[in-house]
């Protein structure tokens, strides 16, 4: 049996964030891979995390969360020399905008000296993202080396694009995350990063072009418009679900953690998309990215209540 459901790689991020008509920040805990861990934990999957740490009070206190949500946190790195990243929210009339204090993190130093072989190859998935690509070139390198050694032994590879413009400029990102994609089993972009990524608009087109690159399965996030999942023999569009919307970051993490677990444990990957939309759609009921994120208990009780 693996010894994990899912192993993450990346860097996760503490949060200050304030809220509309409010000065102070209230502090918690973000990274996009980071977010999709404990939102699959909090599905009853079994996750690990890799990455890297500060020696400082925010890396503490990321152990701890790890700790009290279930991810297993024993290749978890401690540097002494460099700090956990950090970011800001704050909320304007578009929406919420982000402030980031991450260059030099102890996770953009990752290498592929860093990533645990047989973590991996005794996973169900391996899950990274663009970001985890995009904080240096060590650790794009690491993900990489993740990524074929996990494909090699035969365990599943997930990738969400999570496209960060002010990390690396489009042609690199494009390339990069485009080659990451032709490594996975599972691609999660959203609709804003793969129109930047492809040139398209038409989900259709996007999903089309996303499974001629080699995935055999795409769930195309649309915002507030629901989501799209599709193999290369089906594809069915999901419609969004009704909630009171206070803040969505962290969503498109929690449908990654979400769709993973349901699909490991059903094996039907529309079932799974079905299942994450509703846990995305709940965790824009709260501020920050983790404290709002739903448990199995709630996303299966708010199915039923769609379903009536």
């Amino acid at each position: 049996m693996a010894s994990f459901d899912i192993v993450a790689v990346g860097e996760p991020l503490f949060e200050l964030n304030q809220p509309p008509g409010e000065k102070i920040f209230r502090p918690g805990f973000g990274g996009d891979t980071s977010n999709c861990a404990i939102a699959a934990a909090r599905q009853g999957a079994r996750v690990a995390y890799v990455t890297a740490i500060g020696a400082d009070q925010f890396g503490d206190s990321f152990m701890e969360l790890w700790r009290a949500e279930g991810v297993d946190t024993s290749a978890v790195k401690k540097s002494q020399t460099a700090h956990t990243g950090l970011y800001f929210i704050t909320h304007g009339p578009s929406g919420h905008v982000f402030s980031y204090m991450r260059a030099g993190s102890a996770a953009s130093r990752i290498t592929p000296d860093d990533v645990p072989a047989d973590l991996v190859r005794n996973a169900r998935v391996l899950h990274a993202s663009g970001i985890s690509q995009a904080i240096s070139s060590s650790a794009a390198d690491a993900v990489f080396s993740a990524m074929r050694q996990a494909r090699a032994a035969g365990v599943l590879v997930s990738y969400d694009t999570n496209l960060r413009l002010r990390l690396w400029p489009l042609d690199r990102a494009r390339a990069v995350i485009h080659a990451a994609a032709e490594l996975a089993d599972i691609l999660r972009p959203g609709l804003d990063d793969a129109i930047h990524l492809t040139g398209l608009a038409d989900p259709d087109l996007i999903v089309d072009y996303y499974l001629r690159l080699g995935p055999k399965i795409v769930a195309l996030t649309l915002g507030d418009a629901g989501a799209v999942v599709a193999t290369k023999e089906r594809r069915e569009r999901l419609a969004p679900v009704p909630v009171k919307l206070v803040d969505a970051t962290g969503a498109g993490d929690v449908f990654d953690g979400a769709f993973l677990a349901e699909y490991l444990r059903t094996g039907d990957p529309f079932a799974a998309g079905r299942y994450a939309n509703v846990a995305a759609a709940l965790s824009t009921e709260g501020y920050g990215a983790v404290a709002p994120m739903p448990h199995r208990a709630a996303v299966e009780w708010a199915m039923r209540r769609l379903a009536t």
